[in-house]
C-alpha cells in the first residue's frame, strides 16, 4: 500500500527541500491507530518544519503537519474503530513524529479526539491548532471572570489563524471585540468576523515609560508577545486577564510588575500541545457550539500538498490571512 505525502529532506549543507512523494505504508511510525487523513492545515510551526526546521524537527526525511482530521482505518485501541472521525492537534506530531501532510498517519490513540457532532473534517482543519488555541484562551479568560458586560476584549494579530477564530467566537458570544492588525487591507475581513473596532498595530507596537495607562480592556487574547504585550498589560482593567498564545512580535517581555501589583492583572499562558484529554474535548465541543460555521468557512483558503512549500514560506512572513485548509487527497 502506498500514499502521497509532503516529505522534507535535509542536504549535507543543512538546507532543506520539501516535495510531494509516494511512500510505502510500511514507513509509517509505530502507533495504535492508522488514520486515512482527509484534511490538514497550516500553522506557524508548520512553516518552520516545511522550511528551516526551527529546531523542531529531529530526524529527516520528515513528514510535517501538526494537525489532521480524517477517518480511522485500523485501530488496536478499543476507543476507536474503523470509520470513526477523529481530530489530532499537538503532541509534537508533525515535529518529532510524522504528521498530517499525508494521506495516511499512524499515531497513539491517546493523542486523538473524536470529531464533535456538527463539524466536518474540513471544518475541524479550518479550526486546527490555531482555533483550538483560541478557544483555550477564551475558556481561560472566562474561568478568570471575563464576561461581556465587563467591557471590550482586545485581540492582537487578529487577522491570523488564532486571532480570526478568537474574534469570531468572542463576537458570537456577545463581546465587543477590538482587533489589532498591521494590515489595513484586512479591516473588512475582521469586521465580517464580528470585530467592532480596528486598532492599527502601530498604536500598540511601542513600549512607553509609564507602567500604567488608562484602564481600557476587560480581557485580551495576545498572539504577538514582545513589546505589544508589555504595552497591553498596562492598559488592562483591574483584575483583568491576558491570555498569551504566541510570540510573533518576539519572545522578550520588556514589562514591569506594576500592572500585576497595582491592578491585579493576570497573565495566563496557553499551551495547546500537551493539553489533557478532557480539556481538549471541552474546547472542541465549545468550538462546535460557539464558532459560527459561516464565519469559519469565510476564513478558509483552500490548498493542496503541492501548495505547502510556498504557503509555509508565506506564513513565516506573516503573509497568510485566515486559515489555509489542505485537502491531502486533491
Amino acid at each position: 500500500m502506498t500514499f502521497k505525502a509532503l516529505v522534507v529532506e535535509k542536504a549535507d549543507d543543512g538546507s532543506t527541500k520539501a516535495s510531494v512523494q509516494t511512500l510505502e505504508e510500511s514507513l509509517l511510525p509505530d502507533g495504535d491507530v492508522t488514520v486515512a487523513v482527509e484534511y490538514s492545515t497550516l500553522n506557524y510551526k508548520d512553516g518552520l518544519c516545511i522550511g528551516p526546521g526551527g529546531g523542531l524537527v529531529r530526524t529527516y526525511p520528515h513528514v510535517p503537519g501538526i494537525d489532521f482530521a480524517g477517518r480511522v482505518e485500523t485501530s488496536t485501541d478499543e476507543r476507536y474503530k474503523p470509520g470513526d472521525k477523529v481530530v489530532l492537534t499537538g503532541w509534537r506530531v508533525g515535529e518529532v513524529w510524522w504528521g498530517g501532510y499525508a494521506q495516511k498517519a499512524r499515531v497513539k490513540a491517546d493523542w486523538l479526539v473524536p470529531l464533535p457532532e456538527g463539524l466536518t473534517t474540513q471544518d475541524a482543519m479550518a479550526i486546527g491548532t490555531a482555533g483550538f488555541t483560541a478557544m483555550l484562551a477564551i475558556m481561560a479568560l472566562e474561568d478568570h471572570g471575563l464576561k461581556p458586560e465587563k467591557g471590550p476584549v482586545l485581540v492582537t494579530g487578529a487577522a491570523g489563524g488564532v486571532g480570526s477564530v478568537a474574534t469570531a467566537v468572542l463576537a458570537h458570544l456577545g463581546y465587543e471585540v477590538a482587533a489589532v492588525t498591521g494590515r489595513p487591507e484586512t479591516e473588512d475581513y475582521l469586521r465580517g468576523l464580528g470585530a467592532s473596532r480596528i486598532v492599527p498595530r502601530e498604536e500598540l507596537a511601542e513600549t512607553v515609560k509609564r507602567p500604567l495607562e488608562s484602564e481600557t480592556w476587560a480581557g485580551c487574547v495576545d498572539a504577538v508577545g514582545g513589546a505589544m504585550l508589555a504595552r497591553v498589560l498596562g492598559q488592562m482593567k483591574h483584575s483583568a486577564s491576558v491570555a498569551a498564545v504566541g510570540l510573533a512580535g518576539g519572545a522578550a517581555l520588556p514589562a514591569t510588575v506594576v500592572p500585576f501589583l497595582l491592578r491585579g492583572v493576570n497573565l495566563l499562558g496557553i499551551d495547546s500541545v500537551m493539553q489533557p484529554y478532557q480539556n481538549r474535548v471541552r474546547a472542541w465541543n465549545r468550538l462546535a457550539r460557539d464558532l459560527p460555521l459561516d464565519k469559519l468557512r469565510a476564513m478558509i483558503q483552500p490548498a493542496t500538498l503541492s501548495d505547502l512549500p510556498e504557503l509555509g514560506a508565506a506564513i513565516l512572513k506573516g503573509a497568510v490571512k485566515g486559515r489555509a485548509v489542505v485537502d491531502v487527497n486533491a
